[in-house]
C-alpha cells in the first residue's frame, strides 16, 4: 500500500519545521495520535518514538533520514510488515508558504491484508494529520502576528 497527500501551509518553513520535529506535541494538534513518547528532546537520525493511535496497535518508529528544515522519514516494523512514513517540506509558489507532503508505504507479506482491512483508516489518518498540521501552523503564525 502506498498513500500520499500534500497540503499548502501559509506559514514560514522554519515554523512548520519546528512543529513537525516536535513529535511529542503532535497529539495536541492531531486527533490521530493519543501519545508520542521519545527519549530525545529533538528529532534526529536514529531517534525512536513510541506512538499510540486510536484503533491501531502501539508502534515504534525509528528516524532513518532527517534533513533539518526539509523533513524526515521514519520506519516501523511489525510481524510481516514494514511501514515507512515520509514528511517533507518544500517552498510553495506564493510568498511565505510551504507545501508539506506526507506519504506512507507498507510492504511485506502481510501488507496487502492490512491494506485491505485498515487502508481507509490509514489514509484518513494521513489526511487528518496533514490538515491538523496546516491548521496548527497557521494558528501559530496568526498568534505571533497578534502578539507583535
Amino acid at each position: 500500500m502506498y498513500y500520499e497527500t500534500s497540503v499548502t501551509i501559509d506559514a514560514p518553513a522554519d515554523e512548520v519545521w519546528a512543529v513537525m520535529r516536535d513529535v511529542r506535541r503532535w497529539p495536541a494538534w492531531t486527533p490521530t495520535m493519543t501519545a508520542v513518547d521519545t527519549a530525545d528532546d529533538e528529532l534526529r537520525d536514529g531517534s525512536v518514538a513510541r506512538i499510540r493511535q486510536p484503533r491501531l496497535p502501539v508502534a515504534e518508529w525509528t528516524v532513518t533520514d532527517l534533513v533539518a528544515g526539509e523533513g524526515f522519514s521514519w520506519i516501523s516494523r511489525a510481524t510481516g510488515m514494514t511501514t515507512v512514513a515520509d514528511h517533507r517540506i518544500s517552498p510553495a509558489p506564493a510568498g511565505n508558504q510551504v507545501t508539506v507532503r506526507l506519504s506512507l508505504r507498507q510492504s511485506g507479506p502481510l501488507a496487502p491484508v492490512v491494506g485491505l482491512l485498515m487502508g481507509r483508516l490509514v489514509r484518513r489518518y494521513v489526511d487528518t494529520e496533514a490538515q491538523g498540521l496546516r491548521a496548527h501552523c497557521e494558528e501559530r503564525v496568526r498568534a505571533d502576528r497578534r502578539g507583535a
